[in-house]
């Protein structure tokens, strides 16, 4: 697949379920997974941001994906699974992108190296050498939590062959034109646009997907954007937009996985369990998200539970 095809339409950053233990469990996301299905849902995305993904143990990593990637293949026989292999050194980042490459997955996601700051050329290195992967790289822009790239940088992504696409997380419209950009001399080149609040810029600027954390609660919402854009229903697109930048507004009672995890788990769709340092929602934070979400139920995933 190249990198319009992985990105188009909605990919959704999904949380990992995890046991008491904080280890991946990924029976603990059978009822999220058939709740995904069943809306609609066909790309996801393992072990992002709101994956925890850095937070988990490299060792800990291959059974959860292998079974994670099979779970959704049977869901959705031509489902797409991209694995974020991101992690401070390239050595460790290889590694996770073997384990994704073992289990199967489309293609794995890639940050930029983190924890020391990196110069261009060595930010473009730690790309380069995921060549010897076979396997679809997106290059993840999250520079809130990792070197941030420069122009310089983005300009020469198209001269790696397997760089097929970039999920940007940026939140900035400016830098997504930059990625747009380089759809002039690789037209095949994806573009997603990861900021909750400018799905709907980012799609009319010419992105061509999007890949919401909300959409781990409110998958219908992205995908009525995505669909109503299509469509033209501008007004439409828009109200999606509004609902969904309102939903942002749970990370006001908790930032985090913690509180779409405490979400997940009143709607009956996984266990609340984070992994550490993180630490799950006190129980006044649960009964805030639950006020909090009580407005919205419509739109949001429908596990068949009740508050625990």
């Amino acid at each position: 697949m190249n990198g319009v095809e992985l990105l188009d339409g909605l990919v959704v950053p999904l949380v990992t379920g995890l046991d008491e233990n904080g280890m991946p469990d990924a029976s603990a996301s059978t009822r999220l997974l058939d709740a995904m299905a069943r809306t609609g849902v066909t790309k996801l995305m393992l072990l992002g941001s709101n994956g925890e993904g850095p937070l988990l143990a490299t060792s800990s990593l291959s059974r959860y994906v292998a079974e994670m990637v099979a779970a959704w293949r049977e869901r959705v026989p031509a489902g797409v699974v991209v694995v974020n292999a991101t992690a401070p050194a390239t050595t460790e980042a290889l590694e996770r992108g073997t384990i994704a490459v073992d289990a199967g997955a489309d293609a794995v996601a890639l940050c930029p190296p983190f924890y020391f700051r990196h110069r261009d050329d060595e930010i473009l290195d730690h790309y380069r050498r995921f060549e010897r992967l076979g396997i679809p790289v997106i290059v993840y822009n999250l520079p809130r939590y990792t070197n941030e790239m420069s122009p310089a940088v983005i300009e020469q992504l198209p001269a790696l062959a397997h760089v097929v696409g970039v999920k940007d997380s940026s939140g900035d419209l400016e830098t997504l034109t930059r990625f747009l950009a380089l759809k002039e001399s690789r037209p095949d080149f994806g573009v997603s646009q990861g900021g909750e609040t400018a799905l709907v810029a980012g799609l009319r600027l010419g992105a061509d997907g999007i890949v919401p954390g909300t959409g781990n609660v409110a998958p219908e919402l992205a995908l009525r954007i995505v669909a109503a854009l299509r469509t033209g229903d501008d007004a439409a697109a828009d109200e999606a937009q509004r609902i969904t930048t309102v939903l942002t507004g749970l990370h006001g009672i908790r930032p985090g996985v913690p509180a779409v995890k405490a979400i997940l788990d009143l709607l009956g769709l996984l266990p609340p369990h984070v992994a550490p340092p993180l630490a799950a929602c006190t129980a006044s934070e649960r009964s805030a998200l639950e006020a909090f979400i009580a407005p919205h139920r419509s739109v949001l995933l429908d596990g068949g539970g009740t508050p625990s």
